[in-house]
């Protein structure tokens, strides 16, 4: 567990609860892009990769290793990206770069 700990101190990332409803973060995956679009802290909409060709309310659980302990409503770098979509969890390819998008504002992490 102290790795896991350690590991989640020296990764960069976004914190979803930080963000202003109608953020949106762009996570590109190994496999995928997508748009992400803060509606309340850890809820979102999504879109992409072959699972959401519509924009899909979701919830982000969080940011894991796969399978074992997560960072909750937080997407990093290197990690894959966990969420709940009518029930049903889905779990991303690891996540390779994450930016973020406001009106007017854009910022790579």
């Amino acid at each position: 567990m102290n790795t896991f700990l350690e590991l989640m101190q020296s990764v960069e990332g976004v914190e979803l609860g930080e963000l202003e409803p109608m953020t949106t973060v762009l996570v590109w995956t190994w496999n995928s892009l997508y748009r992400v679009v803060v509606a309340e802290g850890s809820d979102v909409l999504v879109q992409g990769g072959l699972l959401f060709p519509q924009p899909t309310p979701a919830h982000v659980d969080g940011a894991s290793t796969g399978g074992g302990p997560l960072k909750i409503g937080w997407i990093g770098l290197g990690l894959v990206m966990e969420l709940h979509v009518s029930g049903t969890r889905i779990v991303t390819t690891p996540v390779i770069a994450i930016a973020t998008e406001r009106t007017g504002m854009f910022t790579i992490h």
